[in-house]
């Protein structure tokens, strides 16, 4: 059954600068069992809600099954964390997710590729070996909530 593991709703940038410098430190709270969504803008009190250069790109969701045991989305920065979901398959689709408070349908643009990042967030070779794994990157249509736990999933192209 398709899971959502994890969320994680950020106010801060932690990778900025050079990698080989490392991340700031993850600020308390970051991962949340539920985030509220507003259409078009992201995720309330995310670092990218509301931004204009990223509102195709306020969301971002990965499989866990993309990831190394251990990894999560402190190390990934992505928002949602699945299990069950293929989610790198997705883009163009219009993924619906509904955990129990109403449906929240999110328009998949374009692929969250891995940033060089990766090779200290994670380790050596994350990077290549999360290309083309790294997520997606979407456009909340609806506003809504999103849980941790059982989700039912549909897709539409």
């Amino acid at each position: 059954m398709p899971q959502i593991v994890q969320l994680l709703a950020s106010p801060v940038h932690r990778y900025l600068g050079r990698p080989a410098d490392g991340p700031a430190p993850a600020p308390p709270g970051e991962l949340v069992d539920q985030v509220q969504l507003r259409a078009g803008l992201g995720i309330v009190g995310d670092r990218y809600f509301g931004k204009p250069a990223h509102r195709e790109a306020s969301v971002t969701v990965i499989a866990q099954e993309s990831l190394p045991p251990g990894v999560d989305l402190v190390q990934v920065r992505r928002n949602v964390l699945t299990t069950g979901i293929a989610v790198d398959e997705l883009i163009g689709a219009v993924l619906t997710l509904d955990s129990g408070a109403g449906p929240v349908r999110l328009r998949v643009n374009r692929p969250a590729n891995p940033c060089a990042w990766m090779e200290v967030a994670i380790g050596p070779g994350a990077w290549k070996a999360l290309r083309r794994r790294g997520g997606i990157r979407c456009t909340p249509l609806d506003d809504g909530t999103l849980r941790v736990g059982p989700v039912e999933v549909t897709i539409s192209r």
